[in-house]
């Protein structure tokens, strides 16, 4: 695993400094307002991605436990961000606080002990039917559907969903599990790069202007099909055949969109434009993991039910 590892890690660090020499040179030529802050934006991004890149490398390499470490955390900022801007009442507090220091801290110890049977119906079954429960001793009862919805929503989609990255170590294949993760990661924050690449370069016709003025057509066949490309070219990383790998990639990619869509329409619900600002030129944890919590659990359950040994 350290030699495939080794390898990814650097040829994603060579991309990473031929975008920082690209952008250092953009920078220098931009002259006009509107190209100035283009550039400004995204060398903010290859900022942010030698951090993340050095943070989620750092984690593989110290080992499974601090991959789980990582995706807890990040998902208690994620879960932060998405109560920062969704309101909440006061009949809420006894069940958010059962979210953040009870229901998230033990759906991911289920995850580091390898208690699958568990980790699977905690969040969906238990929580789901607890925290409502919780939240009628308040007594309460305003917009009562609204405020249970929310969070279970809240939890299903930074907890839950976003743990079945780190929920690939859990299974056996013939590729060291660690290696399907960060495949995961690639083949989803490359669809977003690409996306946002091909949308700047040729993007003309607006995909839906109401949800995300940003993304285009042009943008999302182009860099579609870079990231389903990439994913296939990786396929030793996993236990999948080319054609396999462009079929699960393609699964990976079509997720990712509409959890980057989804998680769109409801900040635009919540008149926001950005989850958050922790990373610099991309907003908040969430919206750099929005595309993850559709993508990863597919992608998890494509390789647990016909890929595991």
């Amino acid at each position: 695993m350290t030699s495939l590892f080794s390898l990814v890690l650097a040829a994603i660090l060579a991309l990473l400094a031929a975008a920082s020499a690209i952008g250092f040179i953009l920078q220098r030529r931009a002259t006009e307002p509107g190209s100035v802050a283009t550039v400004h934006n995204l060398n903010a991004r290859i900022r942010s991605w030698w951090i993340m890149v050095a943070i989620f490398g750092g984690a593989i390499l110290l080992g499974d436990t601090a991959v789980v470490i990582l995706f807890a955390l990040l998902s208690f900022m994620a879960l932060r961000e998405f109560w920062t801007l969704t309101p909440s009442r006061r009949g809420d507090h006894l069940a958010l606080f059962l979210s953040f220091f009870v229901v998230l801290p033990v759906h991911y110890v289920l995850l580091g002990t390898l208690w699958y049977g568990l980790f699977a119906i905690f969040i969906p079954v238990y929580a789901f039917l607890i925290l409502p429960a919780v939240a009628t001793l308040t007594g309460d009862v305003n917009e009562f559907l609204a405020r249970s919805a929310r969070v279970q929503w809240g939890l299903m989609l930074t907890v839950y969903s976003i743990s079945h990255a780190p929920a690939l170590l859990m299974l056996q294949t013939d590729t060291p599990s660690a290696l399907l993760l960060v495949y995961l990661v690639i083949v989803v924050q490359l669809s977003d790069v690409f996306q946002y690449v091909w949308g700047k370069l040729l993007g003309k016709h607006r995909f839906s202007p109401n949800i995300s003025p940003s993304k285009t057509l042009e943008g999302l066949i182009g860099g579609g099909a870079s990231a389903i490309l990439v994913g296939t070219l990786l396929y030793r990383l996993t236990p999948f055949s080319p054609l396999q790998a462009a079929a699960v990639s393609t699964v990976i990619v079509v997720a990712g969109f509409f959890g980057g869509f989804v998680l769109s329409a409801i900040k635009r619900d919540l008149n926001a434009k950005d989850w958050g600002y922790v990373i610099e030129g991309h907003g908040g944890v969430l919206d750099r993991l929005d595309s993850i919590t559709f993508a990863a659990p597919l992608f998890f359950h494509i390789v647990r039910y016909w890929f595991t040994t």
